[in-house]
């Protein structure tokens, strides 16, 4: 199974209403980890979501998605703790900016995480929330290891958000403390340039890289593409366009979704195998996350393709 850990959230995306400031919100259920489990299973993987769910009709909303994709809940007892909120305003490209209400998706103990991880574990994706806070760090922390010892891949996607932490000295150590557990990272370069503005692209991949289980590191870069690097080996693919354009929530994550499905297509879910790849198969993988990522730009919010559409797509292009 693919675990994806971390927060479920409802996006509140807010559209001006005529000129006297009032503005007209929608709900959309979101959250990266919870994007990208979606993602996951509707491309054919076998995907558990690891996030206390609330009661509330916010966390019907959730739900059903989850189980439509066929996302399997592994905490099963929904919490009565509010639904976070992430209060979303597009910009005129339709790019996403938040703020955000955090309350169910922190409904968590680090027993309650571990209890919840699968026997059979072949990859556990960090969540971008989960070193926001110190406590929580501590926690998913123990539930990287906890899944590594179960023999899981391990991978994040941190989605670095200044807007959420008081405290970025210190958000950045916590980040250094899961850096050095996971083997294949992605961030984007605007990821990059929060963490450090003054170091380069290649700086701070070369810095991952040289952590103790880093073996791929994964840079994309909106509507240029992205790149991928191992010590011996870089790829890379363009950003895939779709013919009509919704917009941006959710590309990052189902980006992801796509290259973790690709490697695991290849029997590639282990360090040894993540550092053998050539960058033939580098832009391979890129090239399948890059059209996963545009298709599900074709919508508003966050609908991600199955794999009979990527491929689709691929076998055209």
């Amino acid at each position: 199974m693919f675990v994806v850990g971390g927060e479920s959230l409802i996006d509140l995306v807010s559209q001006p209403v005529g000129k006297d400031g009032r503005r007209l919100f929608e709900a959309l259920a979101g959250g990266s980890p919870f994007n990208c489990a979606i993602a996951l299973a509707r491309l054919g993987n076998d995907a558990g979501f690891l996030c206390p769910i609330s009661t509330d009709s916010f966390g019907d909303m959730l739900m059903a998605p989850l189980l439509s994709a066929g996302v399997t809940p592994l905490i099963g007892n929904r919490v009565a703790a509010p639904s976070t909120l992430a209060v979303a305003t597009l910009d005129e490209r339709g790019k996403a900016s938040y703020r955000f209400y955090r309350e169910a998706d922190r409904a968590f103990t680090r027993d309650s995480l571990v209890a919840a991880l699968p026997e059979k574990l072949d990859l556990f994706q960090i969540g971008g929330f989960c070193a926001i806070l110190d406590e929580d760090a501590t926690a998913w922390l123990e539930v990287a290891d906890a899944a590594a010892r179960k023999g899981a891949l391990i991978t994040m996607d941190p989605n670095v958000r200044p807007t959420l932490v008081s405290d970025f000295d210190a958000y950045r150590a916590r980040l250094d403390l899961f850096f050095d557990k996971v083997n294949l990272i992605k961030l984007s370069d605007e990821d990059l340039a929060y963490l450090d503005g003054e170091k380069s692209v290649e700086t701070h991949v070369a810095d991952l890289l040289s952590r103790p289980n880093c073996a791929l590191v994964v840079v994309t870069y909106g509507e240029a593409g992205s790149r991928a690097f191992t010590r011996s080996a870089q790829g890379a693919a363009e950003a895939y366009r779709p013919p009509v354009f919704g917009d941006t929530v959710g590309a990052g994550d189902s980006l992801m979704a796509g290259i973790l499905t690709i490697l695991g297509g290849w029997n590639a879910l282990s360090p040894a195998a993540l550092v053998a790849l050539p960058a033939a198969r580098l832009g391979e993988m890129l090239r399948f996350g890059a059209v996963t990522a545009g298709l599900n730009c074709a919508h508003a919010g966050c609908v991600p393709p199955t794999r009979a559409e990527v491929e689709a797509v691929l076998a055209t292009n």
